[in-house]
């Protein structure tokens, strides 16, 4: 048995439908709206605002801004531990100045995305106090190299990196994910 959805309201149930919402009290009151409200048509557009499209100001040719940097995903990290996965290549800066080893880890990031590397291991070495230092700090590379990988010379060859497992040097060296080669 369907029922017909389009079935109109006789006069009696119309009279019992009123009577029912005139003693109907709402739960919460609606905002108030303002008392000024009047049906105001909005006022036709005059021509010269019809014809004459704005313009938009021209996009800037700054490039938006690279993604953040991401860590090697869980399962990458729990089979390099493992020893399961490899590292496909690895650089020792131990010993070379600052812009030596900037220039070595360029050189290296390089070659590796070139010969299609996923996986590095950048050894930074955890670094000696320096003797004239007054905030004793330790290894300025371990500080610097987190900050040439992101920076704006090397983010488009690093996908992320984060620090390595105690077995492949721990907080003196970081795993390096590599960009593919396009």
């Amino acid at each position: 048995m369907s029922r017909d959805r389009r079935r109109r309201l006789t006069a009696e149930e119309r009279a019992l439908w009123s009577t029912v919402t005139r003693s109907v009290v709402p739960l919460c009151r609606p905002p108030a709206e303002s008392e000024s409200v009047e049906a105001v048509p909005p006022a036709p557009a005059s021509r010269s605002e019809v014809a004459e499209p704005k313009s938009t100001p021209k996009a800037s040719s700054v490039p938006p801004p690279a993604p953040p940097l991401a860590p090697l995903d869980r399962r990458t990290r729990q089979r390099l531990v493992r020893a399961k996965a490899t590292i496909d290549a690895r650089i020792d800066l131990h010993g070379l100045k600052q812009n030596e080893a900037h220039a070595a880890l360029r050189r290296f990031l390089r070659a590796a995305q070139a010969d299609g590397a996923r996986i590095v291991l950048v050894i930074t070495g955890k670094g000696g106090r320096a003797d004239g230092d007054p905030s004793g700090e330790r290894g300025v590379l371990r500080r610097q190299v987190p900050l040439w990988l992101e920076g704006a010379e090397l983010r488009p060859l690093v996908i992320g990196f984060e620090p390595a497992h105690p077995g492949h040097g721990g907080a003196g060296a970081l795993y390096v994910r590599i960009r593919r080669a396009r």
